[in-house]
């Protein structure tokens, strides 16, 4: 897609360029290795234009020289959440949990599982559903730390409150089992129930930092629909990185579209998206 003409460019409240848009795609890049394509460039200023309007900036030149000019300003944090796509369900990619509940049964101490983008929440408490099942018990002997870049699904995560219509694929049992319906002003919402939000911690954490605040052995980690923000150096980096992180017989769960065989060796596929260590190297580290 062209980017828009003179005549589009002049029906918009600011100017967007060719360049600017460039400017983004390389900061969005350095900062959290997002790789965006040439033709999100209206997704980029529909975006954007709102951090414009709250700082008071009426150019975007002016907006993203500020931000080259302070590394650590705050604004860098609301520029990457604007940029970040957080879309996700309640046990998304369904076939990864009967595998996940049948490797947990196996293990003999607590278990340690990383949902390293966790957006809204849905997916570690997918993952604690997934374990309390398992289980047959509300209180399993799983530990999740759930990360993502972006604070804004952080705090919506955290609090496990979602609208009742998140849960419609859901079966009524498992409603019942784990969601606490609102009433009054609350009416029309949900929220997880206390027990299922005590087997997790929320962090925020970017996969491109030099030092991730996470600490393993894992036997588990959930990588799913992120990479295919990455281009394939950024992909093999991360990867590489995961691996000293996992114990030796650990598990990795990747997005429905992501296959990392041809990405690093040094993990083998086990199942469908679902990958174990095979390097030997790795395996001696965990």
């Amino acid at each position: 897609m062209a980017l828009a003409g003179k005549e589009h460019v002049a029906t918009k409240e600011f100017i967007f360029t060719a360049r600017d848009f460039s400017l983004v795609r390389e900061l969005i890049y350095q900062r959290a290795g997002i790789s965006l394509s040439g033709n999100k460039q209206d997704m980029v200023y529909s975006r954007l234009a709102r951090r414009l309007r709250a700082v008071g900036v009426d150019t975007f030149t002016k907006y993203l020289s500020a931000l080259q000019q302070d590394p650590d300003s705050e604004e860098w944090e609301a520029f990457t959440n604007a940029l970040t796509t957080n879309l996700t369900s309640f046990f998304r990619e369904s076939h990864h949990f009967p595998i996940l509940a049948n490797f947990v049964k196996t293990r003999q101490s607590e278990i340690n599982i990383w949902c390293s983008a966790s957006s809204t929440g849905e997916e570690p408490y997918s993952i604690a559903m997934t374990a309390c099942e398992a289980f047959g018990t509300l209180t399993p002997p799983v530990s999740i730390i759930a990360t993502d870049i972006d604070t804004n699904v952080l705090e919506v995560a955290a609090t496990g409150v979602y609208t009742a219509d998140r849960l419609d694929k859901m079966s009524p049992e498992r409603i019942r089992r784990f969601f606490l319906k609102g009433k009054g002003s609350n009416e029309g919402t949900v929220r997880v129930r206390k027990e299922l939000r005590d087997l997790i911690t929320f962090k925020q954490l970017n996969l491109l930092s030099a030092q991730w605040p996470v600490s393993g052995p894992f036997d588990v980690v959930f990588c799913r629909n992120v990479m295919i923000y990455f281009d394939k150096p950024t992909q093999a980096k991360i990867l590489n990185r995961f691996a000293p992180l996992m114990k030796h017989d650990g598990l990795l769960f990747a997005g429905h579209s992501e296959n990392f065989l041809n990405i690093t060796d040094t993990f083998s596929l086990l199942s469908k998206t679902v990958y174990e260590l095979n390097n030997q190297s790795a395996k001696s580290k965990s």
